[in-house]
C-alpha cells in the first residue's frame, strides 16, 4: 500500500486504531494507520499470494499426521482430511469474497478485526477476534523456535550423542534467528522467502513419504494394525482429538492480512493464490498421511520421524534410516519453520507497529525504526523464552486447533458471508453455511474438551525447561 491505492472501481481504505479498539471513521490511503500503511502493503501479485498462503498454512504440523490417523482410522482419517481440505478452501474463499466485496464498496478491510468491526461491531472486533488472533499467531510463533530447537537438537545428537546441550540452547539459538527475521519491515518483503519455503515443505515432505515406504518395505519393518486403540472413553476423546489436530493442519487464521498484501485490483486474485496453496496440500498430506499410517499403523508416533527410530531391547536407539536422511530432513524442516515464524509474526508485528509507530514519519525514520526494533526483538524473545519453558507442543497445538483456528477458519467466515450478503433461508448456500458454522461450533467445545483431557494425561511427563519431551 505506503501510497494511494486505488483504482477507478475500489477505493482502498483503512482506520486508525490502537491495540485492538477501532475508531469507526472512513480515512483515505494517507491516512493509514502505521501499521496498515508499514507492514501490510499492498503490491504482491496473486502468486506471492500463493506463497504466503502456503507457507501459513503447510509446515512441520504435517509431521502429526500420521498420527491422527491413529485416533480415526483409516476411514475417518482419509474422510477428515478431505473434508477439512474441502471446508477450509470454501471458507477461505467465502473470506476472499467478502473482502472483495467491501473493496468494491470503497472501504478495503485490511485486517481480520477489521472484518469483525465492520460486520459484527467494534466489540467483537476489540474483545473476541483482535485477542484470538493474537493469540494464534503468538503461540505459533512460540512454537517456530521450539520445533526448530528440536530439530537443531536431533542433528546434534547425531553427531554427538554424549554431548552436553540442551534443548533450550538450541531454542534459542533459533529464537536469535528469529528475531532477525523479525525486523524485515513488511508482509510483503517475505515474498521470496515463502517461495523457498513452499519448495522445502515439499522436499521435506516427499522425504518422510519415501522414508516411509522405505521403512515399510524393509526388514526392519514393525508389524502393522490399524485398529483403534484404547478404551471406549478413549477412543471417542481420540476421535475429537484427531479431529481438531486435522483442523490444525489446514489453518491459518491470517486470510485478511494476506489478501492485503495483494496490489489493487484484487477481484479474483485470492482464488489464485488459493489454488496454488491447495495443489501443494494436496501434493504434501495426503502423501505424509497415508503412506506414514501404512507404514506404521496405530504404533504411529506424535511426530513420524520418531518412528524412523527404533528402541532396542538394550535400550539402544537403532536408525531404521540413513544417517544423512535425518540430515537432510531436519535441516529442511529446520529452515522451513523459519519462514512459517516469519509469516505469522506479520499480525503481531502490524499491531505493535499501530500501537507504537507515527504514520506521519517516514519508514525508516528514527521515529519509527527505534519502537519497530524494540517492540519486535521483545516480542520473540518472550516467545523464545515460553519456548524454552513449556516444549509441549503437539498438546498444545490440539487445543489451539480447538479453540482458536476453528473458530476463525470455519465458523467466522460462514458468519461474515450470511450477515454481508443476506442469502435466502430457502437457498442452499445459507444452509450450508449455518451446517457448517453450526458443526464446527460443536467441535469447539467437544474437540476442545478431548484436548484438555490429553494434556492432564500427559501432565506428569511435563516440566519446566525439559530436555527430552517429544
Amino acid at each position: 500500500m505506503g501510497t494511494a491505492a486505488q483504482s477507478s472501481s475500489e477505493i482502498y481504505t483503512s482506520d486508525s486504531e490502537k491495540g485492538f479498539a477501532v475508531s469507526n471513521h472512513s480515512s483515505t490511503s494517507s491516512e493509514l494507520d502505521a501499521g496498515a500503511k508499514f507492514v501490510l502493503v499492498s503490491r504482491g501479485s496473486w502468486l506471492h499470494c500463493g506463497y504466503h498462503l502456503t507457507t501459513s498454512i503447510v509446515g512441520p504440523v504435517i509431521l502429526t499426521l500420521p498420527f491422527s490417523f491413529t485416533l480415526l482410522g483409516w476411514f475417518g482419517g482419509i474422510i477428515w482430511l478431505v473434508l477439512a481440505g474441502v471446508i477450509t478452501f470454501y471458507s477461505y474463499n467465502l473470506l476472499s469474497i467478502v473482502l472483495e466485496h467491501h473493496a468494491q464498496l470503497g472501504r478495503r478491510q485490511l485486517r481480520f478485526r477489521d472484518m469483525a468491526r465492520d460486520i459484527l461491531g467494534p466489540k467483537w472486533a476489540k474483545y473476541y477476534i483482535g485477542p484470538l488472533q493474537f493469540i494464534i499467531c503468538f503461540g505459533t510463533v512460540i512454537g517456530g523456535p521450539l520445533v526448530g530447537g528440536k530439530s537443531l537438537k536431533f542433528i546434534y545428537g547425531l553427531y554427538h550423542p554424549e554431548g552436553s546441550m540442551k534443548l533450550y540452547q538450541f531454542i534459542i539459538i533459533c529464537g536469535v534467528v528469529t528475531m532477525l527475521l523479525a525486523q524485515l519491515p513488511s508482509f510483503h518483503s517475505l515474498r521470496h522467502i515463502n517461495l523457498i519455503s513452499l519448495i522445502l515443505c515439499v522436499t521435506y515432505s516427499t522425504c518422510l513419504t519415501v522414508g516411509s515406504i522405505y521403512v515399510g518395505h524393509s526388514k526392519n519393518a514393525p508389524p502393522r494394525h490399524y485398529s483403534v486403540k484404547g478404551s471406549d472413553a478413549d477412543k471417542l476423546f481420540g476421535v475429537f482429538n484427531g479431529i481438531s489436530i486435522i483442523a490444525t493442519t489446514y489453518a491459518s487464521g491470517i486470510i485478511p492480512e494476506i489478501q492485503a498484501t495483494l496490489a489493487p485490483p484484487v477481484k479474483g486474485k485470492m482464488f489464485k493464490g488459493l489454488c496454488v496453496c491447495y495443489s501443494v496440500i494436496v501434493a504434501t498430506y495426503f502423501s505424509v498421511a497415508i503412506s506414514g499410517y501404512w507404514a506404521f499403523g496405530n504404533a504411529a508416533g506424535a511426530t513420524v520421524l520418531s518412528n524412523y527410530i527404533e528402541v532396542t531391547k538394550l535400550g539402544e536407539l537403532k536408525l531404521l534410516l540413513p544417517k544423512w536422511f535425518f540430515l537432510m530432513t531436519n535441516i529442511l524442516i529446520l529452515l522451513q519453520v523459519f519462514g512459517l515464524t516469519a509469516v505469522y509474526l506479520q499480525p503481531t508485528n502490524e499491531l505493535f507497529e499501530t500501537i507504537f509507530g507515527d504514520p506521519k514519519k517516514e519508514q525508516f525514520s528514527m521515529r519509527n525504526v527505534i519502537p519497530r526494533i524494540l517492540s519486535r526483538s521483545i516480542s520473540v524473545a518472550a516467545a523464545t523464552v515460553f519456548a524454552a519453558m513449556l516444549p509441549f507442543f503437539a498438546d498444545i497445538m490440539a487445543l489451539f486447533g480447538a479453540f482458536a483456528f476453528i473458530p476463525l477458519d470455519f465458523i467466522l467466515p460462514m458468519v461474515f458471508y450470511n450477515i454481508t450478503f443476506k442469502p435466502s433461508k430457502q437457498s442452499i448456500i445459507f444452509w450450508l453455511n449455518t451446517l457448517i458454522g453450526g458443526g464446527s461450533s460443536i467441535l469447539v467445545v467437544i474437540g476442545g474438551i478431548a484436548a484438555i483431557r490429553q494434556i492432564a494425561l500427559d501432565a506428569k511427563n511435563y516440566s519446566l525447561f525439559s530436555d527430552s519431551y517429544s
